[in-house]
């Protein structure tokens, strides 16, 4: 645009909003208090439109995947294996999109693995495999039998309110009703609302903890980790999730064999 047009919007836009936005000097231009207001989240939101078109640019042409899921079961099994999707697919781009909140699959992901009831109307459902929690700790606690759990501090994810009415929900009420153990509170010790950091005490051999085998199977593996105890509570179920106009899209085929075959082969 000419500086002619220029001026010619930025009268408009000060006739429009009823206030200067421009002092005018015989050798310069200030920004009035009004302009200062004005001018941030035009530049932001400019500058926002340019980031966003140039993220575009860079993707065309591209092939790129996007699988979206928890964020423990990102941090925890996809993470460590996202290698294994470029060995198998070099020509492709894998995004990992960790969200606790279930997205658009018509729009931000094109296949999601899901933790829940495996009921997902309207969308596709292939079962993955069921989850189990059980006690485990680190080998440097002694735990020999039930009764030491009396003295022990249990480790606590916080599944919110729903927890309480459902039986499924892996607590450790549920645990100690089963075992047979009674004297202990099931409500004490330490608890975490995010379910990595119950990870990480148990770990840190903060204390035991109730937790998802397999969020824990790399340590029970190598030992960092123990299951002192046989008893384990059947859970929710992980599923691979994706939306039916996408069941002919290139990257959720992708995903959907490569998931598959890192957790259902």
């Amino acid at each position: 645009m000419t500086p002619t047009a220029v001026s010619h919007q930025i009268r408009q836009l000060e006739e429009t909003l009823g206030t200067k936005l421009f002092e005018r000097g015989t050798r310069c231009v200030r920004l009035t208090a009004s302009g200062h207001q004005l001018f941030p989240p035009l530049r932001d939101g400019f500058e926002g439109f340019e980031r966003a078109i140039q993220t575009v640019r860079r993707m065309h042409g591209l092939n790129v995947a996007t699988l979206t899921s928890t964020v423990a079961f990102m941090a925890r099994r996809l993470a460590p294996r996202a290698g294994s999707f470029r060995d198998a697919y070099p020509d492709w781009t894998l995004r990992l999109d960790a969200s606790n909140r279930p997205v658009d699959l018509d729009v931000e992901a094109d296949a999601a693995v899901r933790y829940g009831s495996g009921l997902y109307p309207g969308l596709v459902v292939e079962p993955l495999f069921q989850d189990r929690f059980a006690p485990v700790c680190s080998p440097h606690l002694t735990l020999s039998s039930k009764e030491d759990l009396r003295n022990a501090t249990l480790v606590h994810f916080d599944w919110g309110p729903a927890a309480r009415d459902d039986e499924r929900a892996p607590v450790w009420r549920h645990w100690l009703e089963q075992s047979g153990v009674s004297g202990i509170d099931p409500e004490a010790g330490l608890s975490f609302t995010d379910e990595i950091h119950a990870v990480q005490a148990t770990v840190a051999g903060q204390g035991i903890g109730l937790l998802s085998l397999t969020l824990v199977a790399d340590e029970l593996a190598s030992g960092v980790l123990v299951q002192p105890f046989e008893l384990s509570l059947e859970s929710y179920r992980y599923d691979l999730v994706y939306s039916p106009r996408a069941a002919g899209r290139p990257a959720t085929m992708l995903l959907r064999d490569w998931v598959t075959a890192q957790f259902n082969g």
